[in-house]
């Protein structure tokens, strides 16, 4: 039965809560919207701090002897990478008669092809009319640049196919000579060699002619390149909008430093491990969440907020105020992460007792909270924990004390037998809840119940644990075997020793 129960709760336990970690990042809300709201200012401040230098823009139509319908691209990629080479931009400096380093100037520019046959060229300067100037040196330098390599590879073109006609016709030549060698003889043989000669010489003649025609189509074709490849867009300088840039780069800014702020938000979580879901809360302490208090908002809440505060506060109290009657042993407050509230707690609780007989608050936090705390007539005393032997025990006794880091766990039992924890959501990490409930059992406290401060508006998980009060508290069970040799009968769920896994099916959801 136990190892079934145990597979079902490890079936029923994800491997990673998305829940918690939307409602930890959730909360953390004011890193990522302080994130986001500097990414804005940075990228307006970018934009008014450094703004873009003057440029100029111009367009080039080239023309390409190898242009094909189905080219994805590779010509213009080639001449777009011919633009970035020294030679184009040293002819550019020359003609703009510049001192300037070509390898300095091929960083104030770039181009673009937008398709295979037209080239964007953009270029900076310090003012508009150096952007512009210089956008016309480098367009007619590579066109200069292009039809040059056009004109040279056309005449190499056509030299070599001439060349090429040259030796068909030294070779027409020797056919022909070689035919008027022959005299006409009735040899079969002879025939037969005379008419391979005169073969050889029709497809000699038929070669040349081929080889004149290619070399005129290859000196006819340069000009056409020559003609299509043109500056079809002038230089002109590109005008800057100062408010549409620093809203472009504002928004950009924006969302960089938003996702940025969520990103470090959810690994914060993830390593913190801070639990926030009361369900979460309730099994790693081993108690059941009694109440809620919502946190004060900083500004000053409007009526509707103040009366649910209010009436959330006079709830806490009456729980709290039961609690405290129906034990029969001291009860204790005990803080982590929200000793002020706890403070405030616990003076309306013994106000709330004051009526049925006197009652003294044993201050056991570590900071001046209820010291200082506003005190108004017939409120009940504060002493330190010093003083609360003095006491006379038909006083009733509420103890308010710390389970923070660097508690002193063997006083917590001189501030009640019993306890109530006030916990803060988000506040202790799962190790450090475990801990606590941990340290409790071992001073035998049994935990009546968890008030969580400032939850989560959207949690719907349940925390209550149906047997909370015998999990985490091991000395619970000396507590009842005593009792019970004391003749004292309790009607009492039988003792469980083992520790209570998180999450397992022990939790009502």
């Amino acid at each position: 039965m136990t190892t079934s129960k145990t597979s079902e709760s490890s079936a029923a336990t994800p491997l990673f809560d998305l829940q918690a970690l939307v409602v930890a990042v959730r909360r953390r809300r004011r890193l990522w919207c302080a994130m986001a709201l500097l990414g804005l200012l940075v990228g307006a401040a970018v934009t008014v701090l450094m703004p873009p230098p003057p440029s100029a823009v111009t367009k080039v139509l080239v023309a390409h002897q190898d242009d094909q319908p189905n080219d994805t691209g590779t010509l213009i990629r080639t001449d777009v990478e011919l633009l970035g080479t020294t030679r184009i931009a040293g002819k550019a400096l020359r003609s703009l008669k510049s001192p300037e380093n070509p390898e300095d100037f091929i960083r104030d520019y770039r181009g673009t092809g937008l398709t295979n046959n037209l080239l964007q060229i953009d270029v900076t300067g310090d003012s508009d009319a150096e952007a512009v100037a210089r956008a016309k040196a480098l367009a007619d330098a590579f066109v200069a640049d292009h039809v040059k390599r056009m004109r040279e590879t056309a005449k190499a073109e056509a030299k070599a196919l001439l060349d090429q006609r040259d030796r068909m016709r030294d070779e027409l030549a020797k056919v022909n000579k070689a035919i008027g060698d022959r005299s006409p003889e009735s040899d079969p043989k002879a025939s037969a060699s005379i008419e391979s000669l005169f073969a050889r010489r029709a497809e000699l003649n038929s070669r040349i002619a081929d080889f004149d025609q290619r070399a005129e189509e290859a000196r006819i074709g340069t000009p056409k390149l020559i003609a299509g490849t043109q500056i079809v867009d002038a230089p002109r300088a590109v005008r800057h909008s100062l408010p549409r840039a620093a809203a472009t780069n504002a928004a950009i800014g924006l969302v960089l430093g938003l996702v940025l702020g969520l990103a470090v938000a959810a690994v914060g979580a993830v390593v913190a491990d801070r639990p926030v879901l009361r369900r979460e809360i309730a099994s790693n302490l081993g108690a059941s969440v009694i109440a809620e208090l919502r946190r004060t908002p900083r500004r000053p809440a409007g009526l509707w907020q103040r009366r649910r505060t209010r009436a959330a506060r006079e709830r806490l109290t009456t729980t709290l105020a039961r609690a405290v009657r129906g034990s029969a042993e001291p009860v204790s407050l005990l803080e982590l992460g929200c000793a002020r509230s706890t403070s405030v707690i616990a003076l309306n609780v013994a106000r709330a007792l004051a009526a049925e007989g006197p009652v003294v608050i044993i201050d056991g936090l570590p900071g001046p909270q209820l010291a200082n705390s506003r005190k108004q007539p017939g409120d009940p005393a504060v002493v330190s924990g010093e003083r609360a032997a003095a006491m006379p025990r038909q006083v009733r006794r509420l103890g308010v004390g710390s389970v923070a880091p660097g508690t002193a766990w063997t006083d917590l039992q001189y501030l009640g037998d019993q306890t109530v924890l006030v916990v803060r959501a988000g506040h202790g990490s799962a190790t450090w809840l475990h801990t606590v409930a941990r340290q409790l059992a071992d001073q035998r406290i049994p935990v009546i119940g968890v008030v969580l401060i400032d939850p989560d508006p959207r949690d719907r998980t349940d925390g209550t644990l149906w047997d909370g009060l015998h999990i985490a508290l091991r000395g619970q069970n000396e507590r009842l075997a005593r009792q019970n040799e004391m003749g004292r009968r309790r009607t009492e769920r039988p003792p469980m020793w083992a520790a209570r896994v998180p999450g397992n099916d022990q939790e009502a959801r």
